[in-house]
């Protein structure tokens, strides 16, 4: 232990320390977690937000946009593992228990070099695609990819700094490259937005290319119900004005629109010579 003055080593240690102390049963999950079950979550976290950008989307450019998105999600993770290959050449750094002992390996069969992690930049590129195209996706995304991290670190097969180094490298290829990855995928999504076999996949809209207000044909609940029974009253009134202005007598000049009931034609008109 004198020899472990190295941060990583001793946070190494302390985290798969845990293993040791743990049940087999639990060990085991988190083996299986560790190696598949997060890697298969993202894939699933992936389909609901296809299944969110599909049918929530108001109009299909906004649709085909999200779906672009969704197909860097997987493109970056892959990406990201290609370009971990020479970075492993390079660093040539051994797993820890061949340099360390007193560890609890979990997986057996790791032979290759440690840095950086393959699990963790695959996760991490996943989840910022996720990211890019809906945040709460994202953050869940995030989540998993950090619990991914410290599964390998918890099954002796990654140094910490291994971990950080997969996260970065995950995260920089997601980021840097989606602005050319998009600009390639967008047109080739709204292409299968617009086919009438495959639109489908892309937007759930109508194919007018815009999804009406929600509440629009039952009523109008955003506005337009209130707006026609505004009209409706108006028109009321307008009747109603209408009616009265023809009950009401009608006063003109002239003889035969006398306004006194008590004078008659020819009262009235004595009454002007009497005058």
């Amino acid at each position: 232990m004198a020899g472990w003055d190295n941060p990583d080593v001793d946070l190494l240690y302390d985290i798969n320390g845990l293993a040791r102390d743990a049940p087999g049963w639990a060990d085991r999950v988190m083996e299986y977690v560790g190696e598949y079950g997060i890697l298969l979550a993202l894939a699933l976290l992936g389909c609901w937000a296809w299944w969110s950008v599909r049918r929530r989307s108001r109009t299909r450019e906004a649709a085909a946009a999200g779906f672009a998105g969704l197909l860097w999600a997987p493109l970056a993770a892959g990406v990201a593992v290609l370009v971990n290959i020479p970075v492993r050449g390079l660093v040539e750094r051994p797993r820890p228990f061949v340099d360390h002992t007193g560890l609890e390996v979990l997986v057996d069969g790791k032979r290759d070099y440690s840095f950086v992690s393959d699990h963790a930049a695959l996760a991490m590129a996943l989840a910022v695609g996720l990211f890019i195209v809906n945040r709460r996706f994202g953050l869940i995304g995030i989540a998993l990819a950090a619990l991914e991290g410290f599964c390998r670190v918890y099954m002796g097969v990654h140094y910490p700094t291994d971990v950080l180094g997969g996260i970065a490298l995950g995260t920089a290829v997601a980021l840097l490259l989606a602005p050319v990855a998009l600009w390639l995928l967008t047109p080739l999504a709204q292409s299968v937005a617009s086919s009438p076999r495959a639109g489908a996949l892309v937007w759930a809209g109508p194919p007018g290319g815009v999804a009406p207000r929600r509440g629009a044909a039952a009523g109008g609940t955003d506005g337009g119900g209130a707006q026609d029974a505004g009209t409706d009253a108006a028109g009321t009134r307008a009747r109603a004005d209408r009616a009265r202005k023809a009950t009401e007598p009608s006063y003109a000049t002239g003889p035969e629109h006398d306004p006194d009931p008590d004078r008659g034609p020819g009262r009235g008109r004595a009454r002007d010579l009497a005058a």
